[in-house]
């Protein structure tokens, strides 16, 4: 069932808040404002991209209705974590699955790639989306990296240019750290096609993937 099925289902409407991740879930702020609820945005866990529990809580008020758990990139949020949140403060957890591929494809590029940070893949992990970090300043230096490997033939792409409570119909006057370094520093890989050579074409960059001092 889909997040607005559900929480019509709910009754979630007009007065209600609901809570949702500030990196990159416009979908679920779509389906909260189609209800006419308030959306509240949240920042990440820095290594699944999920929403972190400690913001979403500090986000609660007494008008929060819920809370929507979105996979990203194939990282499962804390469930169990963000029920027993549920439980405890009376809200109702909306999960979204987006199912992933490349399981095989993932794990080569985790094992060969020099120079990024690469996602941590747990048991029954699956990849919507093989995301790196790339070590430097921020959004200029993952834009040069990306300019290099499109230039080389690989189709990277910036998953989240811009966190949700930075875009105009969201736009919020909160601080979000890890959502903002994680929308600066991200770069998807493709896992289709030759993998081989996209490990080797990233490799390659040498000076490029420097860290910052």
């Amino acid at each position: 069932m889909s997040t607005l099925r559900l929480l019509k289902a709910a009754g979630v409407g007009a007065g209600d808040e609901v809570i949702v991740s500030a990196y990159g879930d416009v979908e679920a702020a779509e389906a909260v404002r189609a209800v006419g609820a308030v959306v509240v945005l949240a920042d990440i866990d820095p290594d699944s991209y999920c929403l972190d529990a400690g913001s979403v809580e500090a986000a609660v008020t007494s008008r929060t209705a819920g809370v929507v758990l979105t996979h990203r990139f194939g990282h499962p949020p804390d469930a169990a974590g963000m029920r027993e949140l549920g439980r405890r403060r009376g809200l109702l957890m909306v999960e979204q699955v987006v199912a992933g591929q490349g399981r095989e494809q993932a794990v080569y590029l985790g094992e060969r790639l020099r120079g990024m940070r690469t996602p941590s893949l747990v048991e029954g992990h699956t990849c919507e989306s093989y995301v790196v970090r790339v070590p430097g300043n921020g959004r200029p230096d993952r834009d040069a990296v990306a300019r290099v490997l499109k230039a080389r033939g690989v189709a990277c792409w910036v998953p989240v240019p811009v966190p949700l409570h930075r875009v105009p119909a969201y736009r919020r006057d909160v601080r979000l750290p890890q959502a903002e370094l994680a929308s600066d520093e991200t770069l998807a890989l493709p896992l289709h096609g030759d993998v081989r050579r996209t490990a080797a074409v990233c490799n390659a960059l040498g000076g490029l993937l420097q860290p910052a001092f």
